[in-house]
């Protein structure tokens, strides 16, 4: 039996030359991403075990705030109940978010550090929340700089967010929602990108934050970010990732954004907590 040319028949498997050229192409891509990613993130590591981290500075900054006594009331914030009783700071990021019974919320720490400046220090809500992203390549905003200090004081600790109350395991389920729900001019969710093992946008892997591989994500915010020139709290991490998505900015601490922190912490439950750390 007469064989046809070795062209036609690659020809008749849909395929052909200038196809088999662009395939060859797409995967030395692929391959040179690959390789980008792995020095990156070989990169990361290392930065992150020679430590020195640029949001050391906003370590002593916020703890310097949480003593210092500002606003209408002339108080500190030594006496903030953060969940674990008034002025006990260790370990009490470790278990935010969580149900607070004096405000009848699920508050991350973001919102409870707002309740204790208003309750404590009677500095109004609108006025705590005032420029509370810093800009690229700015300084660290108050709150910013308390988150930072708080949540370094569990650094090293199991997350344990609790799921006792109807209240945050309403958070939990709304959380869920969210992240699987669908909506901007590109029918984005957050589980477009973070919903599978083994995803990357460029050069930079995404990871799974439906089950525990969520740990190796969540367990080291708050961050300093190299890509921002500023260190980051997840509330801010929440913001960008939703305007990546084409969806209105959320309001800070709303609902929303503590559902979905609350989602993912859950599921973050168990790891260990390494903050801050540095991120590209």
């Amino acid at each position: 039996m007469k064989q046809r040319p070795a062209s036609k028949t690659a020809a008749l498997l849909g395929f052909g030359l200038p196809a088999l050229m662009l395939l060859g192409a797409g995967t030395l891509q692929a391959q040179a991403a690959d390789s980008i990613t792995e020095q990156g993130n070989a990169y990361l590591q290392l930065m992150n075990e020679m430590g020195g981290n640029p949001a050391d500075f906003n370590i002593d900054d916020g703890r310097k705030l949480w003593s210092e006594k500002r606003g209408p009331k002339h108080a500190s914030l030594q006496e903030c109940d953060l969940g674990l009783g008034p002025g006990v700071v260790k370990g009490a990021y470790a278990q935010l978010p969580r149900y607070f019974p004096d405000t009848g919320k699920v508050q991350d720490l973001e919102s409870r550090l707002v309740t204790c400046m208003q309750t404590l220090q009677g500095i109004p809500p609108k006025q705590a929340e005032k420029a509370h992203f810093a800009k690229e390549g700015g300084n660290a905003t108050l709150l910013e700089n308390l988150a930072l200090y708080v949540a370094h004081e569990s650094d090293g600790m199991k997350i344990a967010i609790p799921q006792s109350d109807p209240q945050e395991k309403l958070a939990y389920e709304n959380g869920k929602k969210l992240f699987f729900y669908r909506a901007g001019p590109y029918s984005f969710s957050c589980a477009a990108c973070h919903s599978e093992t083994g995803k990357r946008i460029k050069i930079s892997a995404l990871p799974n934050l439906t089950n525990q591989l969520a740990a190796q994500s969540y367990a080291t915010w708050p961050a300093y970010p190299n890509s921002q020139g500023v260190a980051r709290t997840l509330e801010w991490r929440m913001f960008a990732c939703e305007r990546q998505q084409r969806w209105p900015a959320p309001k800070f601490t709303s609902n929303a954004v503590i559902d979905l922190i609350e989602y993912m912490g859950v599921n973050s439950n168990g790891a260990t907590l390494h903050t801050p750390t540095f991120k590209r």
